[in-house]
This record gives structure tokens, sequence and C-alpha cells, in this order.
């Protein structure tokens, strides 16, 4: 059990409260202005103690900026897409708004307050993606025994909206393959594979079996800010997808160019396809195209997944 003392101090009488650590070692903290709030401290000690929630005050004196980079560096088993949206968001906001302060002097009221600002100009997607990041590193330290609680807990967020979900005919999908020239091929196997982007341009000739018709998909390729990252596809599942009969003659053509540039679809320079130059020089533009001139009106498709369709659908998606 721990004590109680006074002391002389040039603002006048204080108190002194001695309490030993779980691991028996003595420390104390003072500068309390009346006994009894030096005896509440204490009793809150020894409970915390009884319970297993102690938190040495000292380790929780850190910046935040300290904890998120430690829970940043800790996420080795997310996708490098994953990642480098963490980065994005420590960066952009968590940082410019708590890395200087000290995780013991965040509460629940502030962070809830930072939310609703932060709602004013994002998304509900981008709030919510925001604060993952700052609840995790928040959750991080109460692992590594820096908090005795994460105060980000239980903080309202902004409502997701749910959009109609809008389908390409397949007469559309074929006019905008037609419309993107020489990757009218690539952009028919999205359609009606299902494939994601970064799995279909880490297709290597030996992943295709054309005779069955079906390809493995055994890896993707994001762009991470620059630099081409390899790894698992999506959830880490290797599977096996098929594809129509339809896509024969040029999934053939493809096979043939790609066996010595060991990937089925890539640059003319033999290159890794990249999501972002492929959407702004080709899949913008026909879309763009087609708008104009479509006597029936052609949907808005922000980027080359929306052409994919869901599980046993018989229309292709468009999404606005």
């Amino acid at each position: 059990m721990g004590s109680v003392e006074a002391y002389e101090s040039k603002s006048g009488r204080r108190y002194r409260v001695r309490y030993r650590r779980p691991d028996n070692t003595q420390t104390d903290k003072r500068g309390f202005r009346t006994k009894r709030e030096a005896e509440n401290f204490l009793a809150t000690v020894e409970t915390s103690k009884l319970r297993g929630e102690w938190v040495d005050p000292a380790r929780s004196r850190v910046r935040l900026s300290q904890v998120a980079e430690a829970w940043y560096d800790s996420k080795i088993r997310v996708k490098p897409t994953t990642r480098s949206g963490y980065r994005n968001s420590l960066d952009k906001h968590v940082l410019p708004e708590w890395g200087d302060v000290r995780i013991v002097d965040i509460d629940h009221a502030h962070v809830q307050s930072w939310i609703a600002r932060l709602s004013t100009t994002l998304s509900a997607s981008s709030t919510r993606q925001v604060y993952l990041v700052l609840s995790g590193a928040l959750a991080y330290a109460v692992r590594d025994g820096r908090l005795a609680r994460n105060v980000a807990a239980n903080i309202e967020l902004p409502r997701l909206s749910k959009s109609e979900r809008r389908y390409l005919s397949h007469a559309q999908v074929h006019a905008l393959a037609d419309e993107t020239g020489d990757w009218s091929t690539l952009i028919r196997f999205l359609a009606y594979s299902g494939l994601r982007w970064g799995e279909a341009v880490a297709l290597r000739p030996g992943d295709v079996d054309p005779v069955n018709r079906i390809v493995h998909v055994r890896r993707a390729v994001a762009d991470v800010r620059g630099s081409l990252v390899w790894g698992t596809p999506k959830t880490h599942e290797q599977r096996i997808v098929p594809y129509p009969s339809l896509l024969d003659e040029g999934m053939y053509s493809h096979l043939d160019r790609g066996r010595g540039r060991d990937l089925v679809f890539f640059t003319p320079e033999g290159a890794v396809l990249r999501g972002g130059n492929f959407r702004r020089r080709v899949f913008v533009p026909a879309v763009a195209k087609l708008q104009h001139t479509s006597t029936g009106g052609f949907p808005q498709i922000t980027h080359t997944t929306s052409v994919t369709p869901p599980p046993a659908s018989p229309s292709l998606p468009a999404r606005t």
C-alpha cells in the first residue's frame, strides 16, 4: 500500500503520493493541492493494479507521432496499397493534428470533434479511413502498455451512403472495348472475368489455360507511390477463374506476344501496365468519346474496374 506525505513548496503546502509499481519498484507523484486529491489518486493506482490495468505515467507521455510510426511499422501483413493508404492518412491528417500531442492528453471529446470537422471536407468513406488510422495507433499504445484504454473507441462516424449499382449492357462493353483499339481484349477480359486490374496485368502466359478457358490468379501488382509492388491477390487467396469463348482469338494473340515478355498484357515497350497511365491515356478518352457520340448515351465510368460484373450477373456494372 502507498502513502501520502505533505511537503512545502514555493506555492504552499502540497502532497506527494508514494507507491509501488506492479514490478515492486517504488515511485511517486507530487503536486497535489489537497490531501483528498492525493488519496483519491492513490486509490485509483491501487485499484488499477488489482485489475491489471495500471499504466506507468512515464510511458504515456510520448507523442502520438512516435506511437503512430511504431504502429505503421507493425503493419507487415497488409497489402501494399493498404499500407500506402495508411501512410497517406497519417501524413495528411493524423500527424498534422495529433503528432505533437502526448497520447495521455488525447481525449474522447477532442477526437469526436476532430472527426466531425473532417466529415465536412472529406467523404464519409475517407473520414472513416482516417479515423481507423488514429484509432489503430491508440489501440497499439494500449497493447504496448502505454494507455489503459483507447479513447478513440465508440466515436460517432459519418454514415456511409449506398449508391445504386448500375451495369453496362453487353453492347456497351463491346463498344467500349472497340474504342480502346489494341486494348480491346483487355477490356473484355476485365469485364467478363471479374479480375481486378492488378491481378489482370500481373498474369503470365503460364497462368492461362486457353484450351479450358481458365486463368490461375496467383499474384497481383500495385503501383504504390510510383513503385511497382508485387504481391498476392486481394485477401491473399489464389483462385481459378473462367473466361468466355468470345475471348479466344484475343487471348491467343496476347499469349503469342507475351511469351517473350513473361506477361500477358503489357505496354508496347514490354513493361507492366500501370493503372493510372492506362486510365489517363486510354480508358478516359474512350469513355469520353462514347459519351459524346453514342445516340443513347453512355454511362460515366471512373476507372477500369467499373466494367467488372458481380458473380453470376447477366450484365456489367458502371460506377458513377
